[in-house]
C-alpha cells in the first residue's frame, strides 16, 4: 500500500496536465495544429532527426522537453569528463531548446534526471544546484539500467508557457 500513493499522485497530476491540454481551448499558435493545439518544437540547427521524436511540444499551456543528454553540439559524442561534464552539457542543451520554445528557466516547473549509476547522484546534484542557482525546480532522480549512446544522465523538462 506504501507505493500506492507515490502512483496515485502521478495519475493525478497527468490527469491535471491532460484535461488541462484538452481543456485549453485557446487559439492555435503558429506551427500548432487547430484540432488539438499542439505545437512541435524544432530547435533550428538540428538537422536530420536521429530517433523518432519531438525536442519540445507546447500543450495546455505547459512546454513538455525530451530528454537530452550530454552530447556536444555538431555531433561529437559525450562531453568528456564524466557525469558533471555531461550534466552540464545536457543542461545546456536543454537550455538551448528552451530557448527555442520561448521559455526559460523560472518557467521550469518539473524536471526528471535519469542516472545509468546513481552513485553518480552527488556530482550530479552539484552541477544541477550550480544551474539553477536558488530557484530549482521540482525534480526527481531515477537510476536506470541504461541511457542511450552510453550517456551517464539524462534530463527531461516541463515549464509552463508563456
Amino acid at each position: 500500500m506504501k507505493n500506492f500513493l507515490p502512483m496515485r499522485a502521478s495519475a493525478v497530476l497527468f490527469l491535471a496536465l491532460t484535461t488541462g491540454a484538452c481543456a485549453s481551448g485557446g487559439a492555435a499558435t503558429a506551427g500548432a495544429s487547430a484540432e488539438t493545439d499542439i505545437e512541435r518544437i524544432n530547435p533550428a540547427g538540428r538537422g536530420a532527426r536521429q530517433a523518432p521524436y519531438t525536442p519540445a511540444v507546447r500543450a495546455g499551456g505547459f512546454v513538455f522537453f525530451s530528454g537530452v543528454i550530454g552530447s556536444q553540439p555538431g555531433g561529437r559524442g559525450l562531453a568528456d569528463g564524466g557525469i558533471r561534464a555531461q550534466t552540464q552539457q545536457a543542461l545546456e542543451n536543454m537550455e538551448n531548446t528552451m530557448l527555442a520554445a520561448g521559455v526559460e528557466r523560472a518557467d521550469l516547473v518539473k524536471c526528471t534526471v535519469f542516472l545509468a549509476d546513481i552513485a553518480d547522484y552527488g556530482e550530479m546534484n552539484q552541477v544541477y544546484g550550480a544551474f539553477f542557482g536558488d530557484t530549482p525546480p521540482a525534480r526527481s532522480a531515477i537510476g536506470v539500467a541504461g541511457l542511450p549512446a552510453g550517456a551517464a544522465v539524462e534530463i527531461e523538462c516541463i515549464a509552463r508557457a508563456n
